[in-house]
């Protein structure tokens, strides 16, 4: 079996055309949620705690004064950016949040196999008795 062969039968395997499939819309869907965050969320949550945008926030480690952060990162001031990392903490809150009730619903939406049948229940033993006695009576007639 060929190189290229070989390859072709392993990128058209089912799993990973899926899992091709599961990156992409991954990437966007990523995108939504990172606008939804960046853009819907964090103002309100800022206007609540008093008007803070979350993304200008930051530690500036050098020596001069800076009026934004990107002011600082033009200068080349080596800079913490906390809020940058409170948005994507956020949005890997929201995400994760987001996959977990897709997968609840895709769960429910799958049909529930039926329950195994119970194994028969053992006869008491005092009916066994009584089928002994029937049957050693029924041979004796």
């Amino acid at each position: 079996m060929s190189f290229i062969s070989e390859f072709k039968e392993f990128a058209m395997k089912g799993n990973v055309v899926d899992m091709a499939v599961g990156v992409i819309i991954g990437g966007a869907f990523g995108k939504i949620v990172s606008s939804l965050v960046a853009d819907v969320v964090m103002p309100v949550i800022g206007l609540i705690v008093g008007g803070v945008d979350f993304s200008e926030l930051y530690v500036n480690l050098g020596d001069g004064e800076y009026a934004s952060l990107a002011a600082a990162v033009e200068a080349g001031a080596p800079v913490i950016k906390y809020g940058v990392f409170i948005n994507t903490a956020l949005d890997f809150l929201i995400i994760a949040f987001v996959i977990f009730m897709a997968i609840k619903g895709i769960n429910k939406l799958k049909r529930e196999e039926p329950p195994a049948p119970e194994a028969p229940k053992e006869d008491p033993e005092d009916i066994k008795l009584l089928r002994e006695i029937r049957d050693s009576l029924q041979n004796k007639a």
